[in-house]
């Protein structure tokens, strides 16, 4: 079995637990308030900013010149396309750029950047991958079952549902199984533990955004 095979049960539990979401379910189905939605791009724009930088620190520590293709390119897609998508919900969605980062944003993108700088590299690309499997695996079942033509979200649902989105998953998919392959028993297990506490974070941030979590001071 391969190892993304693997994780991808292991965090199955979590996985269905991000899929009854309140904030999930709102935006299939076009409910989901306004503020909810402006609280999430805003967050989602300071950590694609961060994120961004952790695929270029993975990129500069890969051993192979393929990945480091790769994640250069994931990098640019991280920072120019996605933050280009954003800068149009900015402005249809009346959205104020200036804001503080959340406790979640803040937690998750630090252990991004923490492990991509310092944890081995192959320990990196699977802790940066649940934020593009899992994306797109919410994606699909949200475009999938929409129940309002009219979805007032249908822009960012269609993104991360689409074809272009989906290459690039399966590029990192199968990027992690390559490396996986040559890694010690040891070595894949903290990939799979990696890959967990980012899928805990991902259904940390969509929580955080139902609830417009704030620091206490």
């Amino acid at each position: 079995m391969k190892w993304s095979e693997t994780t991808w049960r292991r965090i199955q539990p979590i996985y269905s637990k991000i899929l009854d979401m309140p904030f999930i379910k709102q935006l299939t189905d076009g409910s989901l308030p306004l503020e909810q939605f402006q609280y999430y791009i805003r967050q989602d724009s300071a950590y694609l900013e961060n994120f961004g930088r952790a695929l270029s620190l993975i990129a500069a520590r890969a051993h192979e010149v393929e990945d480091i293709l790769s994640f250069s390119r994931f990098a640019e897609g991280a920072i120019v396309v996605e933050n280009a998508l954003h800068e149009s919900f900015f402005k249809e969605y009346n959205i104020e750029k200036n804001t503080e980062i959340s406790p979640v944003t803040h937690h998750y993108t630090h252990y991004l950047k923490s492990t991509a700088a310092l944890d081995q590299v192959e320990v990196a690309m699977a802790a940066v991958l649940p934020c593009f499997w899992i994306y797109k695996a919410v994606g699909d079942v949200i475009y999938n079952n929409q129940s309002d033509l009219e979805n007032p979200y249908k822009k960012w649902i269609e993104t991360y549902s689409g074809e272009e989105f989906e290459i690039l998953v399966n590029q990192a998919i199968n990027t992690c199984d390559r490396v996986a392959a040559t890694c010690t028993t040891a070595q894949q297990e903290r990939m799979h533990e990696a890959f967990l506490a980012a899928t805990k974070l991902e259904f940390m941030f969509w929580d955080s955004a139902s609830n417009l979590r704030k620091w206490p001071f």
